[in-house]
C-alpha cells in the first residue's frame, strides 16, 4: 500500500488537549437537533387579557378561531381548560409551546369549585407521565406538563380576592407560579408599585409560594446579575399586551393608542412587558428542572408511597408504527421457521451419514 492512498487523520486540537471541552457544544447540537418543550398554563378572570398576552409574548396567533361567548353564555359556562400547541422556530431552534387557557374561571356567581378542573388536568399531566416513564418504549415520551403557571390578578381590585388566595394554596406545590397584574395601563406608577407591595404582603401572609428566580453565582458577570436584580424587584409583573402595530417617533411599536398618548408594550418604562419575556426564556431551563425535580418528584413520591400500582400505559403507538411492528414480527417469524427446517435437514444428514459410516 503506497503512502499517498493512506489518508492522514488532522488533530484540529493543540498537542497536550484532550477535548472535552467541546462537550458542551455536542450538548448544544443535540439538543437544537431534538428541538425543546415547554407547556405554559395561564389562570385568571375573562377580559384580562391573557390571550392577548400570551400573543404578544410568542408573536404568534395561538387562538385564530376562537368565539367569545356573549353574557348568557357567560353565566352557565363551566370552568374547561383549553389547551393549544404551536411550533414556533426561531434561528433554527424549534420550541414546541403548549399554552393552557382556562376559559370561565372566576365568571360564575359560586366559584367555589371552579378550581378543581385546574388541579384535575396538572395531575392528569403529572400521571401520564408517569405511566409513560414506567412503561416499555420511554424513548418517545412527549413532555406535557405544566413547567410554569402565569397567575393573572386583576388591577381594578385592592390586591388578592378570596378565590385567588385560595387557588393559590392549592396549586403551589404542583407548579411554577408567577404572579402577573393584567392591564396595568389602568394604572398610574405608584399606583402600580402600592398594589405589588400589597400582593406580595398578601403572598407572604398566606404562605403561598412562588417561583423564586434562582440566585447568580459569584462568576456571572455584573450585567447579568443587575438583570437577575431588577426581573427579583419587578414581581409581580404589572404588564399590558397588544398585537397592534404603531408608528411612534417613526418607528413600528407593538402598543395601544390612547387620546393622551400610545402605550409601547416593549417599553421597560412603560410596563413590565419585556422584563416578563426574558425572566421566561432566560429561566426556561430552570423552570422545567424545578418541575421535574421538585413538582413531579413530589407527586411521583406520593402516589407511589400509597402503594397503588401504576397503570399500563395506555398511549397507542401510531397505525404506521403499529404496521411496522406487525411487518418486522412477521419477518422474524418467517426466519426462524426457515432456520429450524435447515437444522432439521442438517441433523437428518448427519444421522445418514452416521448410519454410512461402517
Amino acid at each position: 500500500m503506497s503512502s499517498d492512498s493512506i489518508k492522514t487523520f488532522n488533530n484540529v486540537e493543540s498537542p497536550g488537549f484532550v477535548g472535552f471541552a467541546n462537550l458542551p457544544n455536542q450538548v448544544h447540537r443535540k439538543s437544537v437537533k431534538k428541538g425543546f418543550e415547554f407547556t405554559l398554563m395561564v389562570v385568571g378572570e375573562s377580559g384580562l387579557g391573557k390571550s392577548t398576552l400570551v400573543n404578544s409574548l410568542f408573536l404568534t396567533d395561538l387562538y385564530p378561531e376562537r368565539t367569545i361567548p356573549d353574557a348568557i353564555a357567560k353565566t352557565k359556562q363551566t370552568v374547561k381548560l383549553d389547551a393549544s400547541t404551536v411550533e414556533i422556530e426561531e434561528r433554527g431552534v424549534k420550541l414546541r409551546l403548549t399554552v393552557v387557557d382556562t376559559p370561565g374561571f372566576g365568571d360564575a356567581i359560586d366559584n367555589s369549585d371552579s378550581f378543581r378542573a385546574i388541579i384535575q388536568y396538572i395531575d392528569e399531566q403529572y400521571e401520564r407521565f408517569l405511566k409513560d416513564e414506567s412503561g416499555l418504549n420511554r424513548r418517545h415520551i412527549i413532555d406535557n406538563r405544566v413547567h410554569c403557571c402565569f397567575y393573572f390578578v386583576s388591577p381594578f381590585g385592592h390586591g388578592l380576592k378570596p378565590l385567588d388566595i385560595e387557588l393559590m394554596k392549592k396549586l403551589h406545590n404542583k407548579v411554577n407560579i408567577v404572579p402577573v397584574i393584567a392591564k396595568s395601563d389602568v394604572l398610574t406608577k405608584k399606583e402600580i408599585q402600592k398594589l405589588k407591595k400589597r400582593i406580595l404582603e398578601e403572598i407572604n401572609a398566606n404562605g403561598i409560594k412562588i417561583y423564586p428566580l434562582p440566585d447568580c453565582d459569584s462568576d456571572e458577570d455584573e450585567d447579568y446579575k443587575e438583570q437577575v436584580k431588577q426581573l427579583k424587584e419587578a414581581v409581580p409583573f404589572a404588564v399590558c399586551g397588544a398585537n397592534q402595530l404603531l408608528e411612534v417617533r417613526g418607528k413600528k411599536v407593538r402598543g395601544r393608542f390612547y387620546p393622551w398618548g400610545v402605550v409601547e408594550v416593549e417599553n421597560p418604562e412603560h410596563c413590565d412587558f419585556i422584563k416578563l419575556r426574558t425572566m421566561l426564556i432566560t429561566h426556561m431551563q430552570d423552570l422545567q428542572e424545578v418541575t421535574q425535580e421538585v413538582h413531579y418528584e413530589n407527586y411521583r413520591s406520593e402516589r407511589l408511597a400509597k402503594g397503588v400500582p401504576v397503570p399500563k400505559r395506555t398511549t397507542s403507538l401510531p397505525e404506521h408504527e403499529k404496521n411496522s411492528g406487525s411487518e418486522k414480527d412477521r419477518i422474524l417469524q418467517e426466519k426462524e421457521a426457515e432456520l429450524k427446517r435447515m437444522q432439521d435437514v442438517i441433523a437428518k444428514m448427519q444421522a445418514q451419514i452416521q448410519q454410512q459410516t461402517p
